[in-house]
This record gives structure tokens, sequence and C-alpha cells, in this order.
């Protein structure tokens, strides 16, 4: 089974010049502030708040706030089925590494940010969309997320992940609006207080098929929890200035794309729930189009259909019963 797939992995910078390829998911989100007449302007302000953000988590010895910068990576992952002539994008993300200009030292980050899959769209934006078309009541269909979480670990697993990243991937995203989130008196150095969910989302559900764990924290100076999902021991797997990579670098974003919640007015308190109609936020000065990444993410889900569910459907269906035993 091990050599039914392939992956193959390469990367780019991330910064002001930065220009997304014709092979680049557009409803990735980065890929998404890169294009139009700002594009430029766009990414030297995302930059600049990652950077400002990571000096502020990272304070001790650090008395002028620069001591550090962001450098961001584009990570594309494409899988090859054995005996095709084609690969198939399949993954996007960002990896940080962190310029501490004090010592001249580059530190590896951590890679997840920004995860974004055709597969993810294909289940979220075709196939659940499509199950419950003209239904009475919500539903989600039967092994729903299975393949993309089989087909995530085994990327983690494999001898390009190894040899191209030191420790596994953390994916850290926006808090559900639909849950209420209580505040735990366990407090952590770097990612802040803990909050805790009143229930399990799908969300988190299809995240725990990729083999991933969640918790949510709120760090000093964020106004609402981060989802954090993960392999292993959060707190203790990472090093403080690899977590407040990922935390500047996602909070920024999140800034972006999901300024109700994450540049409200006010910060949550002991009990908090996300309102997406809140006018109470502010927005930044960098240009993000939502409505088009969700008409976007349909198209790409389609994509996913035609080019890789549809066309490989018998092997991959045996592929992931397969997994699933030998798992």
């Amino acid at each position: 089974m091990s050599n039914e797939f392939s992956f193959s992995i390469k990367s780019i910078c991330f910064d002001e010049h930065y220009v997304p390829s014709d092979s680049t998911r557009i409803t990735t989100n980065f890929a998404n502030l890169a294009r139009g007449e700002r594009r430029q302007q766009n990414l030297r302000n995302t930059l600049t708040m990652i950077n400002d953000r990571f000096n502020s988590l990272a304070h001790w010895d650090n008395p002028d706030a620069n001591r550090y910068s962001v450098e961001l990576e584009i990570v594309s992952v494409d899988i090859q089925i054995e005996g095709q002539a084609n690969a198939f994008p399949s993954i996007e993300v960002l990896k940080t590494n962190i310029i501490d200009h004090k010592t001249n030292e580059r530190i590896e980050g951590l890679v997840g940010n920004n995860f974004s899959s055709y597969v993810r769209d294909y289940d979220f934006s075709v196939l659940l969309l499509e199950h419950n078309k003209n239904r009475q009541g919500f539903s989600i269909p039967e092994n729903f997320g299975e393949l993309h979480g089989r087909l995530f670990q085994h990327f983690v697993k494999s001898d390009a992940y190894q040899r191209q990243f030191k420790k596994r991937p953390v994916i850290c995203l926006s808090v559900s609006d639909s849950k209420v989130y209580q505040r735990s008196t366990n407090q952590h150095p770097v990612l802040g207080f803990e909050y805790l969910p009143n229930e399990s989302s799908l969300t988190e559900q299809y995240f725990n098929k990729m083999g991933l764990n969640v918790r949510y924290f709120m760090p000093a100076g964020c106004v609402a929890p981060l989802a954090f999902y993960f392999f292993g021991d959060l707190l203790n797997d990472y090093s403080n200035l690899e977590l407040i990579g990922t935390i500047s670098t996602m909070e920024t974003f999140q800034k972006i794309y999901r300024p109700e919640i994450y540049n409200a007015h006010a910060a949550a308190g002991q009990r908090y729930q996300a309102d997406l109609k809140s006018q109470q936020h502010s927005l930044t000065k960098i240009v993000y189009d939502r409505e088009e990444r969700s008409k976007l993410a349909i198209q790409q889900g389609k994509f996913a259909e035609e080019h890789f569910i549809k066309p490989h459907k018998a092997f991959l269906e045996q592929w992931s019963a397969n997994f699933s035993q030998s798992a």
C-alpha cells in the first residue's frame, strides 16, 4: 500500500513580490491577498502585522520589539497515484521560519499555517452540499472526510514529509460561531488561557479523521480564542518561538478575513461565543474578497471531483479500506 501513492513537495517564498502561480488554489487565503491593484501593499501590510505580533509575544530580551522577523514559505504538495501520468495538487500550506537579528540565527518554524486542500473543498463544498440538497434538516454523508483524513495521515508519515520537515504540522483555525467556549484556569506562557468548548463541531470531527486533536487558547493581546489542531502534545512538543510563529501568522490572517471575531473591539470574557454579525470590530487596510473565496471553493471542489475523485473512485475506496485495516 505504501507504494501506491507518492508525494512531491515544492516551496516558494511568500513575500511582497509573491504572485500566485496558475496551479495555486485562489481560495487559499494568502493567494487571495496577492492579486489586484493593492496586491503589493496587501502583502507588505500582512508581513508587517505578522512581525509586529511576533515581537509583541516574544518580548523577553527584546526591548525595542524588533529582534525577530518571520519568513514564510508556501509549501505545495502534489500526490501521484502509481501508474498515472499526472500528479494531483493535494495540499497547500505556509511554513514559518524565524530570523533572530540579535544572534543572526535562522530558526525553523512550523508547517500547517493556512492549511488548504482540494479534497477538503470537495468534501465541504460539493459532497456535503449535494447530500443536504432538498433535505429536511442537516446530516453528514457516510464516511465523510475519511479519504481526506487518511491521505493526510499517509502524507505526514511519508518519507517526503520526514525529509522536508523536522516536526509534525500544527494547523490553527478560527473558533466556531455556533459553539460556546468557557475560559479555564489553565494558562500557558505563550498560548495564553485555555478555553473549553461546550460541544464538538463538524470541523473538529473532520480534523480528528486526519489524526489531529484540538485545543483552544487565547494568547495575550488576542481578543478571541484560536483553535490549534495538532498531533502529540501541543504544549510540550514545540518551542515557544515555534508556537509564536504560528500564532503571529494565523492571528494576522484571522484579523484580515475574520475581523468580526479577531479584530473585535472587546476581548472574549469568561464565557465566549463568536458573533459574525457583530458590527463592533475594525477592518484592516488589507483587501480580501471573502465572497469570491466562497464561490471559488465550490469550483475547486468540483475540480477535485472531476480530476481526482471520480476517475480513481474504485482505487481510492479500496485504498482507504486497506488503510483502515492496517491502521
